[in-house]
């Protein structure tokens, strides 16, 4: 993975010279590719929002959570939102239950979420659709001692005592562990026992413990810049992870061309990364909770995490993600940690993804039928596993093409080159 941070990431990497927010008007569309000019939010909607006392709306996000981080950072730091008619704020959490207890106290109402967190806030009835995916397949790995015998989850088998692990229960890494366990022939609290660890534990590899389940940028932390810890599995094969963009439904309610102005602003946050990965990891570097990582670690983590998809993944294919999802519900009620039986269905409508049909529209993209990443040859079947192989940042050795045949509907400008369907 260490290659592709030293490679160029499609469009993205295209050399411009500048990293300010120039504008090809003559052309009809921005640099990065947004067609001009903008549309606005009405007059109407900013006073039913200072009304509310969402004057400026509130933007929740993680701060330790690649991807998801970049798109919100660079919405916070460019004029993105602000040359739509909003005035925005934005507070950076350090997990995801933090961001579910201010949306529930509306104190919030744009918020970031993965998998896990999101099916709490549906379970708690909190009312919030989904209007765009992000960090699609963000990798989780089990991570052993750089010195460990160990080369993958079948060799924990029958060990005498069992193997302790490392693992922050409740989360994403806990459903991918004992799904892989599972495949693995593994009995959980007989071959393995399930040791609750923060993140921030894991990372110090302690004595005992014979491995860990961390997520990214954790995992390659471990793995590439300490290399003090070994992958001997990871997430893909076992679960589609997905973060999520949502908004309260007061909001779609009242002020739908407020939610609309959100969703492009999201998708032109998305271009304007691909076209400056450089400049989109100097202003993560400068937030104050990301430091400590390390700037080249945040442009690997931002080419991984955003630029090596096509920038269609984040268009929400509410079937898809609610089948997947619908795994860990049961999972989690199974386990009596949420209250409600939540179906796929239910998953399928915690999506709106009118706002983002309408933003694909404004840009002359094509409406997916698929995930970017599941090819057309793809035999898997949802929650039969393990998955077949399909692309992803252990697999994809360069930034997947855009756009190519099917993706545009109309002529498309990007990076002072033109494109047309």
């Amino acid at each position: 993975m260490r290659q592709l941070t030293r490679r160029g990431v499609g469009l993205g990497a295209i050399a411009l010279g500048v990293a300010g927010l120039a504008e090809a008007e003559d052309a009809g569309f921005t640099e990065w590719g947004w067609p001009l000019p903008y549309d606005k939010v009405s007059d109407h909607s900013v006073a039913w929002l200072r009304e509310k006392g969402w004057w400026p709306l509130s933007f929740g996000w993680q701060g330790p959570f690649s991807g998801q981080n970049t798109i919100n950072v660079v919405l916070s730091r460019t004029d993105l939102l602000a040359k739509r008619g909003l005035e925005t704020k934005f507070q950076a959490f350090a997990a995801g239950p933090d961001v579910n207890e201010a949306v529930a106290a509306n104190r919030v109402q744009v918020g970031n979420g993965g998998n896990f967190p999101f099916t709490s806030l549906m379970d708690r009835g909190v009312p919030v659709k989904a209007l765009a995916i992000v960090a699609p397949n963000l990798k989780h790995s089990t991570v052993a001692p750089v010195d460990s015998a160990l080369k993958s989850l079948s060799d924990l088998k029958g060990l005498n005592p069992p193997a302790v692990i490392g693992i922050v229960t409740g989360s994403s890494a806990e459903f991918y562990f004992t799904q892989a366990a599972e495949v693995a022939g593994l009995t959980i609290g007989k071959d393995v026992i399930l040791k609750n660890m923060p993140i921030a534990e894991q990372m110090t590899m302690a004595r005992g413990i014979a491995a860990v389940v961390p997520w990214e940028p954790s995992v390659t932390i471990l793995t590439d810049e300490r290399k003090t810890g070994r992958e001997i599995d990871t997430i893909f094969p076992y679960n589609f992870y997905e973060g999520r963009f949502y908004v309260r439904q007061e909001l779609i309610d009242n002020a739908p061309d407020v939610v609309q102005a959100i969703s492009d602003a999201f998708m032109e946050a998305t271009l304007w990364i691909r076209l400056y990965p450089e400049k989109a990891a100097d202003f993560l570097a400068a937030e104050p909770m990301l430091k400590s990582y390390g700037r080249d670690l945040l442009l690997q983590q931002t080419r991984l995490y955003n630029n090596l998809y096509k920038p269609s993944y984040s268009y929400p294919l509410a079937k898809f993600w609610g089948e997947e999802d619908a795994r860990i519900a049961k999972w989690l009620k199974d386990r009596n940690r949420i209250v409600k039986p939540l179906a796929a269905k239910d998953f399928e409508d915690s999506f709106d993804a009118r706002f983002m049909q309408k933003t694909y529209e404004k840009l002359g993209w094509a409406i997916p039928s698929r995930p970017c990443f599941i090819p057309a040859s793809w035999a898997g079947t949802i929650g039969k596993l393990p998955y077949p192989e399909y692309p992803n940042a252990l697999t994809l050795k360069e930034p997947q093409a855009w756009p190519e045949k099917g993706d545009l509907i109309k002529p498309w400008s990007f990076g002072g080159k033109s494109y047309r369907p």
